[in-house]
Order: C-alpha cells, then sequence, then structure tokens
C-alpha cells in the first residue's frame, strides 16, 4: 500500500522504522516543524525526521494543515491508500481524514478508550494502573474517539516510568500497526465503536501536575514521580526552591509518633534516604532527588550538603 506516515517524537520512530522495511511504500512523512532545543536552544529536528531523512524519504513539516492550500495539494498528489499516525501532535481536519480510501490509522499508547489524550502513558502510571496496552483505530475528528482496529494490553511494572513504559508500547506499537494494515488490506478486521462509558482522560501534562500533594497516600505519590518523569517532574518545595523527586518507596505503616506529625514533615534521616509523612497513615523513603539548578543525585550524597532536619516540613498547604 501506498502510506504517509505521520509523527514526531522518538516513540514514534518504531513505526516509521517497522513500515520502511515493510513491503508498503512510504511516499511521504509529515512531522513537526524543527524546535529550539538544550540549553542553547539550537533548532533540532524532530526524530522522525531524522530518520525519514536518513532513509531518502520526502519530509513535509507544516506549521498548519486546515487552511494550508499547498499541503493540500501536494496530500492529494501523493495520493495515499492509508495514513499512519502516531504522536504527530497536530489534530487533523476532516479533509485530511477523508482523504486516503483505507482511512487514517492512529496508533495509541493505551486501551482506549481509557486514557484519551496526549499522555496517556503518564497519566496511566500516575493513576495507579497495573496494565495498559496500544490500540490501533480509524481516526475521526474526536480526540481518539474513532472506532477500535485492534488492541494490546501489557502489564506496567511495579517500578516501570513513563520513559520506560513509553519505550515497550512503542515497539508493541510497531508490530500492532503492521498487523492492523495487513488485517485492513485483507478485509479481516471489523472496527468496533468504543464504550463511551469506560472513558477516561490523558490531557496535556502542565508543570502544576507535578506538584506534589502530602496528603496523598505514599503510594499515590510514588505513582506520580514515576509517572511524571521526565516532564513536569514531581516536585515539591524545600524552603524557596524546587525538589524534583524522582525515586521512592512507599511504606503503608507510620509509628504513633509519626501519625501525630502533618503531611509533607521529615519524620527520619537515614544513610541512604530521608522519609516524609504522607496521607492515609503513610510515609516516603525518598532514594534520589535533584535540587531546582543542580544535578540529580541519590539521596545519600543529597544529604550531605543539604540542611535538612527532622520535623522539617516540605511543600505547603495548597497548589501553586
Amino acid at each position: 500500500m501506498r502510506v504517509i506516515f505521520m509523527g514526531t517524537p522518538e516513540a514514534a520512530v518504531p513505526t516509521l522504522l517497522r513500515l520502511l522495511q515493510s513491503e508498503h511504500e512510504i511516499v511521504a512523512v509529515f512531522t513537526q516543524p524543527d524546535r529550539p532545543a538544550g540549553r542553547h536552544r539550537v533548532l533540532t529536528p524532530p526524530p522522525v525526521k531524522r530518520i525519514a531523512s536518513a532513509y531518502g524519504i520526502p519530509v513535509y513539516q507544516p506549521e498548519k494543515l486546515r487552511t494550508n492550500e499547498e499541503i493540500r495539494a501536494t496530500l492529494h498528489a501523493l495520493a495515499p491508500d492509508v495514513i499512519v499516525v502516531v504522536a504527530y501532535g497536530k489534530i487533523l481536519p476532516a479533509w485530511v481524514l477523508n482523504l486516503p480510501p483505507l482511512g487514517c490509522v492512529n496508533v495509541h499508547f493505551s486501551l482506549l478508550p481509557k486514557y484519551r489524550g496526549a499522555a496517556p502513558v503518564q497519566w496511566a502510571i500516575a493513576m495507579g494502573e497495573t496494565v495498559t496496552g496500544v490500540t490501533t483505530m480509524l481516526m475521526d475528528e474526536g480526540v481518539d474517539t474513532g472506532p477500535i482496529l485492534l488492541q494490546r494490553a501489557c502489564e506496567i511494572g511495579p517500578d516501570e516510568t513513563a520513559p520506560e513504559l513509553t519505550e515497550r508500547l512503542a515497539q508493541l506499537g510497531a508490530e500492532l500497526t503492521l498487523e492492523t494494515l495487513a488485517g485492513i488490506r485483507a478485509g479481516r478486521i471489523q472496527p468496533r465503536p468504543q464504550d463511551e462509558a469506560c472513558a477516561s482522560q490523558a490531557p496535556l501534562l502542565r508543570r502544576e501536575h507535578g506538584w506534589i500533594d502530602w496528603r496523598l497516600s505514599a503510594e499515590e505519590i510514588r505513582n506520580r514521580i514515576r509517572g511524571f518523569q521526565p516532564w513536569p517532574g514531581a516536585w515539591t518545595r524545600l524552603g524557596d526552591a524546587r525538589l524534583i523527586l524522582w525515586r521512592a518507596h512507599a511504606e503503608a505503616a507510620v509509628s504513633e509518633e509519626e501519625a501525630r506529625l502533618a503531611p509533607g514533615t521529615i519524620s527520619a534521616l537515614e544513610r541512604d534516604a530521608f522519609v516524609v509523612v504522607c496521607g492515609g497513615g503513610s510515609r516516603l523513603r525518598l532514594t534520589e532527588v535533584q535540587l531546582e539548578g543542580r544535578r540529580r543525585m541519590p539521596a545519600r550524597e543529597f544529604l550531605k550538603g543539604a540542611r535538612l532536619s527532622v520535623g522539617l516540613r516540605l511543600g505547603g498547604e495548597s497548589s501553586p
């Protein structure tokens, strides 16, 4: 089949590579424009562009699609049988959705209709899910609301972070994409509507999502630490500075003395960790942290230079 691929980040690369190695013809790649990146704000191409360019595939990077008549003419001239979309980062207008005879196939990193939106991997971990997966669907004008084609489930590891899980799902998604295209071409797949009663959202992450409310249980906070990596990070306040939390262990029981402390209070300083009282009679052992403007480091190293004391309270009473 003649395929147009639309995608941008590293998570889209495995699917593009599998398509390039398949019997399908990749006639063009659409990706986001180059953006400034790093401390020196160097203009940097998206990962998908680097791969497509290396294979000599034409690359298009329009800022807008809906009213771009030049791109519209280009897409019509390319005459794709199907468009495959993986984390492209733009909403496709109706004229694009209706262009290919076999539709636009989206690869989404959740078991739809759960976790529709821009950050399904992060929110699944943050909300304490133990199972997620990949869905291929026919796109419509809604946000991740189109009929489901195929799905594959996988377990979330108890200590797995968002970057680690994304990498696994990206590989699973690449396999599922080829299976989906084969099924579409052979007429073996019957699209099925999503169950709206089971729908949940995974909105674009904002900085304030990472702020830790110590009234949550230690396990809920640990899930946010795992899920909100690398951005916005799970963070609290240590004095006037932002303290990013990278690794922690949740413990359900607290001592009678700790039970009298307010959530967010440091209750113990250990050799390799410091302990913070959380909601629901739980405690969190922080083992890796990063003070704003510094590098991330093990708690053992952090404690050598930090002026922490038992009874010091992290964070504040309400969200920033």
